[in-house]
C-alpha cells in the first residue's frame, strides 16, 4: 500500500532539492556574486531551470500522481492527499511550459536583474526598458501557454495567489480606496500633530544592524537557521526550514530603512521555519499563498513593529545602540514611525498610504500586460499615477518606476498580495487578540513567545495543506474581508492625530 506514493514523494523531493538550489544562486548572485559574474550566473540558472522542468514534466511524475490517487492510505490520509493535490497543481502547470521556454526565461530574468540594477544606479529607466519588454513577452506567453479566460493577468496571479481573479482584485482594491481616501484627507488637515524630523540625522549602519538583529531574534527568527545579509531590495528565501535566510539593505540617515525591513523579511522568514519538518522537500513546504506570506511580514512589521506596546520594551535599547535617540521622548517617536505622509518609496511607506502604491502597480501591470500602456511610456504613466493617488511626483526614475526589484526578475501578479496581506493580517490580529487577551501587555514586556506560537500552531505549521481561502477561515473564522483592517486603521491613526471618530471613520 503507498508504493506508487511513496516513489512520487521521493521524485518530487529531487525536483525540490534543485529548485533550492537554484534559490541559491539566485541569493548569491542578489548578495555576494561580482557584477562580472553576472553572464555566467545566467547560464547557469538557465541550465538548471531546465533540468529541473525536465524532472517535474516527466511521464514517469503523471503517471505516479495518478496512480497515487487510487491508493487507499492516501485516500484516508488529509496530509498524503493534500501533498498529492500540490503536486498535481504544480504539475498540471509546469507541464503546460515547454523545456527550452524555461530555460530561456531563466537566463533572461537573470540578465535583467543585472541591467536593473545597473539602471536603478544610474536613474535610466531606457538602460532597462528592452529587458522589461523582453520580461513582459514572457509573462504573456506564460498566461497563454497556462490559459485563461478573462484577462492574461489571472494565469500570473494564480502563481502566487491561487484561485484569485484579478477581477477580485480589483474589487477588493476599490472597496479599500473608497474606505481610506477619506480617512487620508481628514490627517493631511491634521498634518502637524505629528513630525518624522527625529527620523533623520546619522546612524551608524553597524549600530541599526546590531540592533535589528537582537530585535529579530527576540520575536523568534531563529539565526542558528537563518543569517541576515545586504542587498538592492530586501527579500527572504529558504533553502529548506532550516536554512532561511533575510536580506536588508541600510540608510545611514534614515532610521526606518533598515529595521522594518529586518522585521518584514523576518516576518517571512519565521513563516518558513514555522513550516511542519515533515513537509520538507515536499509540495507543502512553503506558503499557503504570497498573501497569507505577506500577512506574516506585514503583521510583524507594522501591527507589532509599529505599536505603542512594542516600544515601550524595546525604546530604551534602541537608545542605547542609537544615542540620537535618547533626547527624543517615546511618544514623540512612536508618533514618526507612525507619520502619515505620501512618500516617493513603496517599502518605506506608512501604514495607511502603502497600498496606494500597489494600486499604481496593479494597475500599471495590467495596461502593461495587455498592451495598452507601452513600455517607453511608463515613466509618465508612474508619475502620473503618483500624482493622482499620492498627490507627489517622482523626480527621477529610481525614485520612480525602477524602485522595485520585481519586474526584472519576472514577478508580474505578485504586487496585489502585499495589500492583500495587509487585509489577513488584521484579521488574523483580531482573533489572537481574542485568543490572547494580554498580548499588548506581554508585548510590551518584550514577551513573544504566545504570539508566535498562535501563528506557528495556525498558519506555519500547516504550509500547503489546506488552500489559502480555507486556511483564513480555519485561523479566523471569516472569509476575506477588508473590514476590520478598515477598523484597524481608523482607530489607530485617528488616535494618533486627534481626530474625531465621527468626522474621521472613513465607513461613514
Amino acid at each position: 500500500m503507498g508504493k506508487h506514493y511513496d516513489e512520487l514523494t521521493a521524485r518530487m523531493a529531487e525536483v525540490i532539492d534543485l529548485n533550492h538550489a537554484e534559490s541559491l544562486l539566485n541569493w548569491d548572485q542578489e548578495t555576494y556574486m561580482p557584477a562580472g559574474g553576472a553572464m555566467a550566473r545566467s547560464h547557469h540558472l538557465g541550465t538548471l531551470s531546465k533540468v529541473t522542468h525536465d524532472m517535474a514534466v516527466a511521464p514517469a511524475i503523471g503517471r505516479l500522481i495518478k496512480a497515487a490517487a487510487k491508493e487507499q492510505d492516501v485516500t484516508k490520509s488529509a496530509v498524503k492527499s493534500a501533498m498529492l493535490r500540490e503536486a498535481k497543481r504544480g504539475y498540471d502547470r509546469s507541464k503546460k511550459l515547454p523545456s527550452d521556454f524555461v530555460a530561456e526565461m531563466s537566463r533572461t530574468r537573470s540578465q535583467a536583474q543585472q541591467v536593473w540594477i545597473k539602471a536603478r544606479q544610474a536613474s535610466d529607466f531606457k538602460q532597462f526598458a528592452p529587458w522589461l519588454k523582453k520580461n513582459l513577452d514572457f509573462a504573456r506567453r506564460a498566461a497563454d501557454y497556462f490559459g485563461w479566460q478573462d484577462h492574461p493577468y489571472d494565469a500570473l496571479l494564480d502563481v502566487y495567489e491561487p484561485g484569485m481573479k484579478s477581477a477580485e482584485v480589483k474589487a477588493i482594491f476599490a472597496n479599500l480606496r473608497n474606505q481610506t481616501v477619506p480617512l487620508v484627507h481628514a490627517i493631511a488637515r491634521a498634518a502637524a500633530h505629528v513630525s518624522d524630523a527625529c527620523l533623520s540625522g546619522h546612524f551608524a549602519k553597524e549600530a541599526q544592524q546590531a540592533f535589528a538583529e537582537d530585535v529579530s531574534r527576540k520575536i523568534g527568527y531563529d539565526y542558528a537557521r537563518g543569517r541576515l545579509d545586504y542587498t538592492a531590495h530586501p527579500f527572504c528565501t529558504n533553502f529548506s526550514r532550516d536554512d532561511v535566510r533575510i536580506t536588508t539593505r541600510a540608510d545611514e540617515s534614515f532610521y526606518n530603512t533598515l529595521f522594518f525591513s529586518v522585521l518584514h523579511e523576518a516576518g517571512h522568514g519565521m513563516y518558513e521555519q514555522g513550516i511542519a519538518p515533515a513537509f520538507d522537500r515536499t509540495p507543502l513546504g512553503g506558503g499557503a499563498s504570497l498573501g497569507l506570506h505577506e500577512s506574516q511580514s506585514r503583521l510583524w512589521e507594522n501591527l507589532v513593529g509599529r505599536s505603542r506596546a512594542f516600544w515601550q520594551h524595546f525604546y530604551p535599547q534602541l537608545q542605547e545602540h542609537l544615542p540620537h535617540f535618547k533626547d527624543v521622548p517615546l511618544d514623540v517617536f512612536y508618533g514618526a514611525i507612525n507619520k502619515v505622509e505620501p512618500s516617493l518609496i513603496r517599502i518605506e511607506a506608512d501604514e495607511l498610504t502603502y497600498n496606494m502604491h500597489i494600486f499604481t502597480r496593479f494597475e500599471l501591470e495590467l495596461a502593461l500586460l495587455e498592451g495598452s500602456l507601452k513600455v517607453k511610456d511608463l515613466p509618465e504613466a508612474w508619475r502620473a499615477k503618483y500624482q493622482s493617488y499620492l498627490g507627489i511626483t517622482p523626480p527621477n526614475d529610481a525614485l520612480g518606476c525602477l524602485q522595485d526589484i520585481h519586474w526584472s526578475i519576472g514577478l508580474i501578479g505578485y504586487f496585489p498580495t502585499y495589500t492583500l496581506g495587509n487585509i489577513i493580517s488584521v484579521q488574523l490580529l483580531d482573533k489572537i487578540k481574542r485568543d490572547i487577551p494580554d498580548l499588548d501587555g506581554q508585548i510590551a514586556r518584550g514577551e513573544f513567545g504566545a504570539l508566535l506560537g498562535w501563528l506557528n500552531k495556525n498558519i506555519h505549521q500547516h504550509g500547503r495543506c489546506f488552500p489559502p481561502t480555507e486556511l483564513i477561515k480555519r485561523a479566523t473564522g471569516q472569509s476575506l474581508t477588508a473590514a476590520p483592517y478598515v477598523a484597524y486603521l481608523t482607530g489607530k491613526f485617528s488616535e494618533i492625530y486627534g481626530l474625531a471618530d465621527e468626522k474621521s471613520n472613513p465607513t461613514h
